[in-house]
């Protein structure tokens, strides 16, 4: 599947004091920890990331407005951007539509999100688009959190068409996924007002994404 974040020419420089990263798979010492205190600090570095962006993640303001102390977050995660890979896990950025029964409709309540302004999750996610092209843990978070699902939502839908008597070739259904893919960091990035109308919407699935499938239907010429 496409990535494509190094094409969106955005960077982030962040300066942090995270503690040297643990050995993969090692337990966090001390006593068990509280899965309250957890959920609170995901929530506070969800609002920072929302609402101010990457590069006011750390440490210190987490600490502060989660009221806790900075030991309790470097015990969970070694680093803000281990913090922030796992806050991207909490809430889904890709929703399945039901299957409205046919091609069209389903990728039109796919893209349904485009004519609503980002949410606080999208939001969050948008912020580390940049950062992640020099980061494996944000990277490997925007790959587990959007870039999967996605590309799994966009099979699902090519496998309910072949279940329709449509089965589209799978480099089609491929191309399909990486302009999706493609759409979906746009509206991530884009500049100025990212909401559209279902009108649009619905034509930007006619004139861009079903000539994608379409053309492989037709004979040759």
């Amino acid at each position: 599947m496409l990535w494509s974040l190094h094409l969106l020419g955005h960077d982030c420089t962040v300066t942090t004091t995270d503690l040297p990263p643990r050995p993969a798979g090692a337990r966090p010492p001390g006593r068990p920890l509280s899965s309250e205190l957890s959920e609170q600090l995901v929530a506070v570095a969800v609002e920072i990331l929302a609402d101010e962006g990457w590069g006011r993640l750390n440490s210190d303001r987490v600490a502060a407005r989660a009221r806790a102390g900075k030991a309790g977050i470097y015990r969970r995660w070694p680093t803000m951007a281990a913090l922030a890979r796992h806050a991207l896990s909490t809430a889904p950025l890709v929703e399945l539509p039901a299957d409205s029964g046919s091609l069209r409709s389903d990728l039109c309540e796919l893209l349904a999100r485009w004519t609503r302004p980002l949410d606080r999750a999208e939001r969050a996610a948008a912020s580390l688009v940049g950062a992640a092209r020099h980061d494996d843990d944000l990277r490997a978070g925007l790959e587990e959190a959007l870039v999967r699902p996605l590309a799994g939502a966009v099979r699902e839908l090519a496998a309910r068409e072949a279940a329709r008597g449509r089965e589209l070739p799978h480099q089609r259904v491929a191309l399909l996924g990486s302009a999706v893919q493609a759409l979906w960091w746009q509206r991530y990035t884009a500049f100025g007002p990212a909401t559209m109308s279902t009108a649009q919407v619905e034509q930007l699935v006619t004139d861009v994404l079903l000539p994608i499938v379409e053309l492989a239907q037709l004979p040759p010429g």
